[in-house]
């Protein structure tokens, strides 16, 4: 059930009362996803945010030549939403991809502007998940910027162990922005 999971993630950022709870939990809708099944088409509109409540998911745009290049990884407990695409209903700027069956609740954008109004400091709790996507983009520009690769792949290690599963080196590589045998060389010297 997804009650315990939603609610503890956003009472993390904000109070709520059983009323507003409740408010919330009635208007999202839970949906199940497989393994490689689209959940956002780079160039749609996007009218939703969802909730992660099982699985894992990749962000990612296909470059000029057709290829992924992955921006993000999201897993359990975290939100996705393309907040200009949803906010000022621009085309979406990245596909995502379910990498395992997953479960997520989804909020449609009626939904998600009711709620607003019926909960009012959803606004604040939504100010801090943007600050917080902001800050997660910043990191991920001065990662790329200032580490090198088996710097990134080492801390994506460590900070994702649980995952490394279904997470496939064809993925990685792209997150890291290296070849599969580049990647193949720094988990080699990372296990001497």
């Amino acid at each position: 059930m997804y009650k315990p999971a939603l609610r503890l993630d956003i009472e993390d950022k904000i109070n709520l009362t059983d009323y507003e709870w409740k408010c919330i939990a009635e208007k999202g809708e839970i949906i199940k996803l497989k393994k490689n099944e689209l959940l956002q088409v780079q160039g749609s509109k996007c009218s939703h945010s969802l909730f992660i409540l099982k699985g894992a998911f990749k962000t990612y745009i296909l470059s000029e030549k057709g290829k992924e290049v992955i921006i993000f990884f999201s897993f359990e407990n975290e939100w996705i939403c393309d907040h200009e695409s949803f906010y000022y209903q621009k085309l979406n700027t990245y596909n995502v991809k379910a990498i395992e069956e997953s479960e997520i609740v989804i909020f449609n954008e009626v939904n998600k502007m009711l709620l607003l109004e019926l909960v009012p400091k959803l606004v604040e709790f939504h100010i801090i998940m943007i600050e917080k996507v902001n800050f997660a983009l910043q990191q991920r520009l001065l990662d790329v910027l200032t580490k090198t690769s088996k710097q990134r792949y080492l801390e994506f290690i460590e900070r994702y162990q649980h995952k490394m599963k279904v997470i496939s080196s064809r993925n990685l590589s792209s997150y890291l922005g290296v070849s599969h045998e580049f990647l193949s060389k720094i988990k080699k010297e990372s296990t001497q």
